[in-house]
């Protein structure tokens, strides 16, 4: 199963955030290995950043995205993603360009701490704990 891993979701697993991360490091450890997760390079981008507000070193984060990314599939937008998500019903861009490439990606879902936020998306949004719930 594809599922897009929205950047939250990764942000509670690297950040430690609590009450998420035991739910978000599940979904993250099922990646490679029984679900294909999916990021776009901007979420990298945005990743990177959190991290090193949060305090981690260069290293530290250049590290964290590598793991990341050794056992996610990091796919790529493109120009139609970025129309479609801008003419997209979604009020949030960033979110309408991750639901865009989900949907051209063949996901399943979007899986995200914030489903409200793609109640207009073309591809279902179901949180961490629904989704383990739900299929494991």
């Amino acid at each position: 199963m594809r599922v897009l891993i929205d950047t939250n979701i990764i942000i509670d697993v690297f950040a430690e955030r609590e009450p998420h991360y035991s739910y978000s490091a599940s979904v993250l450890g099922l990646c490679g290995k029984r679900i294909t997760g999916c990021i776009t390079p901007s979420q990298t981008n945005d990743i990177y950043y959190i991290l090193r507000r949060a305090g981690k070193s260069v290293v530290s984060a250049k590290n964290i995205i590598k793991t990341l990314t050794d056992n996610v599939k990091v796919v790529t937008s493109n120009s139609a993603d970025v129309q479609n998500a801008l003419a997209s019903e979604m009020p949030d861009y960033e979110d309408a360009l991750l639901a865009c490439c989900a949907k051209r990606q063949k996901a399943r879902y979007v899986v995200t701490r914030n489903e409200k936020d793609f109640k207009k998306s073309p591809i279902p949004a179901i949180t961490p704990q629904a989704f383990l719930e739900q299929f494991f």
